[in-house]
């Protein structure tokens, strides 16, 4: 058969192929972005779920607008007042997760041979679904605070009008863990608004902070509409509803609808019905609170595994919120390779590699805490430490 181009740039997501791995029970696994599953509300979701079928039914069973079931927006529009945006909620698209607004950026803005720009390193599933629209990458190095702006610039300047979009994750960044400082923040949106460039914000986990100050997001600070929003239920609520959103001002968000309809039509109809009615009777700031209660904990007990067992030469973030930290190993080691030593030692992490859309730094690693509890994280940092070791 003759396939598109496209193909040729889209290859299977190496988290997605570890996961399938990891459904071993014996395994260890600091490998998926996954919430705890057993902190999901059931008893909660299971009540919503009878609402809904015992009084909407008929109407859950049914198509609904692409822009999704209104009282679900106002919800989302009040998620986004507690993370300091105000909205209304004839700005928020319903989508498919947040993964299909990143597909839907793609769409709205890459043409063949276009750059985007993101932060190095970068989201994975972000890098696969631009790649599908045969864009090309630029990468920004990173420090503590976010991206370099003076490389930024640089960058767009060197490229000019082929830059057509500028991708970050400035709270507790997958896969680094770093937030960006207030003044990146505003420097971002400065560069924005003089080169005309739009910036995706995703920001799956600005509601899980541990410690330290509330950073606004880039979407409250601007002006223009320029800044376009991702957000999620996935990591506050439940990831298995596949409900995220896109907020951004209208001209934008009409090019982002249009996209739902020729994608899917809309989401899940009896979803959003549970999820609004469920968000109704639920206190999801409280379970938010519970959250990062149980992250805290379990991201302690791997820094402070971490500090006990990796060898000198290993460097690592300290994230004050999310899911992650990411590892950075002398470069002579190669963590690909160690990762399939470290599934033979039944403990699993995703290899850096993945994260750099140009390819190179395969002596990295990105390490999730939020799906073991306290005593396995120890013991599966400990047998990465010995592997660690026995490779420097």
């Amino acid at each position: 058969m003759k396939y598109a181009n496209r193909m040729d740039r889209i290859k299977a997501s190496e988290i997605r192929e570890l996961l399938k791995l990891t459904q071993r029970p014996e395994i260890i696994s600091f490998a998926g972005g996954l919430p705890a599953p057993e902190l999901f509300p059931l008893e909660a979701v299971e009540k919503a779920m009878v609402e809904t079928m015992q009084k909407q039914g008929a109407r859950a069973l049914q198509y609904g607008p692409t822009e999704g079931y209104d009282p679900l927006r106002k919800h989302i529009a009040g998620l986004m007042g507690a993370m300091g945006i105000e909205t209304d909620y004839n700005n928020i698209l319903v989508t498919n997760g947040s993964q299909q607004g990143l597909d839907f950026a793609g769409r709205v803005f890459l043409n063949e041979d276009d750059y985007v720009i993101v932060e190095s390193p970068s989201y994975l599933g972000a890098i696969n679904a631009f790649k599908a629209y045969e864009c090309n990458f630029l990468e920004v190095d990173t420090d503590a605070d976010g991206m370099l702006m003076d490389q930024l610039e640089a960058t767009i300047r060197e490229h000019g009008d082929k830059v057509k979009m500028i991708y970050v994750i400035p709270d507790f960044q997958n896969p680094s863990g770093r937030t960006w400082s207030l003044e990146r923040r505003q420097q971002l949106l400065a560069l924005a608004k003089q080169y005309d460039l739009p910036i995706l914000e995703d920001n799956p986990y600005g509601l899980l902070r541990f410690e330290g100050e509330h950073m606004p997001s880039i979407r409250s600070m601007d002006d223009d509409g320029r800044v376009i929003f991702l957000g999620t239920f996935s990591k506050i609520l439940i990831p298995g509803f596949r409900l995220g959103w896109v907020e951004a001002d209208q001209e934008v968000l009409q090019k982002f609808i249009l996209c739902k309809q020729g994608a899917d039509l809309q989401a899940s109809t009896v979803n959003q019905i549970t999820a609004a009615n469920l968000m109704d009777e639920f206190d999801i700031y409280e379970h938010i609170e519970n959250l990062k209660r149980v992250y805290r904990k379990r991201r302690d007990a791997m820094l402070k595994a971490m500090d006990a067992y990796f060898p000198e030469g290993v460097t690592y973030t300290r994230p004050t919120g999310g899911l992650f930290t990411w590892v950075e190993l002398p470069e002579r080691v190669n963590t690909t390779e160690l990762g399939v030593k470290a599934i033979e030692h039944l403990v699993a992490f995703v290899p850096g590699a993945s994260f750099f859309p140009n390819s190179g730094n395969q002596h990295c690693m990105r390490i999730n805490y939020s799906m073991m509890n306290e005593e396995k994280i120890e013991e599966g940092i400990k047998r990465l430490g010995e592997l660690i070791h026995k490779e420097l």
